[in-house]
């Protein structure tokens, strides 16, 4: 049978810590499960109520931070320092798990020793609704290539993980390190991507694996310059795979090409739509455009993102919004933004 190590950070989520622990322990059969809780010197009473699961339970340790250590460094801890099961997975305290998940994950890395990581889909959730109805039969996996994998998060700029549906191999999670304390809001990207780098990626099919939670308090940023401050954090990772994995990279220069233009391209988007919507005063669109140039210098005038741009500056910030349907690539994006908004209604998200 197989072992997992599940880590769980928190800090002031222990209302959460009996749901996240129950959907790891109780809900996982056909797998040997270890949890180790790391409190990181909450103020409120989380320490307690991980003292008293760990009571209950001799699958459950606890670690108490006298001081803060913030989240990179208890990530690290726990991934490094503690797992010792044959896959580990990070999972914090306001997720939980599908049922099932570990068994789906264990199966798919017992099979397939090529892989080094494994993710299915992740359901979203609203704090304070209904868990979304999840399916927990798999139609299958597929195994990536792990270079054509890094490749594709290259060309789109972004990641398509959330976090707490990836099950690891412990012995690669300790092979290419933990994350980085410079990377604080891509951290998560960043470490998929080294780990690509190294090996083989499989994905669970059909069957849904985590459950995230939607709320207030997620690290995630939503204002808009927490957009901005995404962008250049999502930069900064992809720079960082390069430079760590550069040895098993070729063709280097054109990843980060790809990846530049991709982000260019995201920055400027934003910045011409703050004119569609009427929020210039909002959205630092001159910030956006340096963020640009900053990805693609010299060349970030040549986008189409960027006579788009320059399109409503003539038009003017108060007049654009009456003028949507009359502009080819406003209609474009508003058409691309509602076949996005039904995919993911369709997937309960």
């Amino acid at each position: 049978m197989s072992t997992v190590s599940v880590v769980i950070p928190c800090y002031k989520y222990g209302h959460f810590l009996a749901d996240c622990v129950k959907s790891v322990l109780d809900e996982q059969e056909g797998v040997d499960v270890r949890v180790l809780i790391i409190d990181d010197a909450s103020p409120d009473d989380s320490a307690e109520v991980a003292r008293a699961l760990a009571a209950a339970d001799p699958r459950i340790e606890v670690r108490v931070h006298e001081s803060n250590k913030g989240h990179i460094a208890t990530y690290n801890e726990g991934l490094l320092e503690w797992a010792d099961g044959d896959y580990v997975a990070l999972l914090s305290a306001d997720d939980r798990l599908v049922p099932g998940a570990l068994v789906r994950a264990a199966a798919l890395l017992d099979a397939h020793p090529e892989a080094g990581f494994c993710y299915g889909r992740p359901l979203r959730f609203r704090h304070g609704g209904p868990l979304p109805a999840a399916r927990t039969r798999s139609t299958g996996s597929v195994v990536y290539p792990g270079r054509w994998w890094l490749d594709r998060r290259f060309r789109e700029g972004t990641g398509c993980i959330t976090s707490p549906e990836v099950v690891v191999r412990t012995s690669l999670q300790r092979k290419v390190g933990g994350y980085d304390p410079e990377l604080p809001h891509a951290g998560d990207i960043e470490m998929w991507m080294r780990l690509a780098a190294h090996a083989d990626v499989g994905y669970i099919r059909g069957a849904d694996q985590a459950f995230y939670r939607v709320h207030g308090n997620n690290m995630s940023t939503t204002d808009f310059g927490g957009q901005l401050d995404d962008l250049r954090q999502r930069l900064v990772a992809f720079d960082s795979v390069l430079d760590k994995c550069s040895g098993l990279l070729p063709g280097s220069d054109r990843l980060a090409l790809a990846a530049r233009t991709r982000l260019a391209r995201y920055a400027l988007r934003r910045a011409y739509r703050a004119y569609d919507r009427g929020r210039t005063a909002v959205v630092p669109v001159d910030e956006l455009v340096e963020f640009a140039a900053e990805c693609l210098p010299g060349e970030y005038t040549k986008l189409g993102e960027y006579r788009a741009l320059l399109r409503r500056r003539r038009i003017g910030a108060r007049t654009m919004p009456y003028l949507q349907p009359l502009v080819l690539s406003a209609v474009a994006d508003r058409g691309r933004e509602w076949l996005w908004w039904r995919s993911w209604k369709r997937r309960g998200i």
